[in-house]
């Protein structure tokens, strides 16, 4: 979450077992939401959720037995699955995280040079949510459109 951006954008991977990892078709086909908030979309969300903590379970069980085979096989096919989603990443954390700290760069800068100018530039928002009631990665969530940001196109 450090960097503002990427996961947002599907960056993490469900803990489905091997055999939906085992390709992009059979990932999507268990990662993907139907559209909207009614119940089907709760129902499927429910499915990808047991579904992931099924893969968990199989894995957290294996590395308590002292067998991390399992996990460094789950991080391999995360890894084959979103690869081609790196180059989008990058352009993210270029223009959100790493713009960030470059802004922070010259924050810190301006006053040891004795210039208070960005403390001008400060601002406030009030935001209140553009989509209720969808589903991330993590559960429930609604969406917020801030200045500066762009909603995320993820299958949630």
């Amino acid at each position: 979450m450090q960097n503002g951006g990427p996961p947002e954008a599907g960056d993490s991977v469900f803990t489905f077992p091997p055999e939906v990892l085992a390709g992009p078709e059979a990932y999507a086909a268990a990662a993907t939401l139907p559209p909207g908030t009614g119940p089907e979309t709760g129902t499927a969300a429910r499915r990808r959720r047991d579904l992931a903590v099924e893969g968990y379970l199989t894995l957290r069980d294996a590395l308590v037995a002292g067998d991390g085979g399992p996990y460094r096989r789950f991080q391999r096919a995360a890894a084959r699955l979103v690869r081609d989603r790196v180059p989008d990443w990058r352009a993210l954390w270029r223009a959100g995280a790493t713009a960030a700290a470059e802004r922070t760069g010259a924050q810190l800068d301006a006053p040891a040079d004795g210039d208070p100018a960005h403390l001008g530039e400060a601002t406030a928002h009030r935001a209140a949510p553009v989509r209720l009631g969808g589903y991330g990665m993590c559960g429930r969530r609604d969406e917020y459109a801030l200045p500066g940001t762009a909603l995320p196109d993820n299958g949630d």
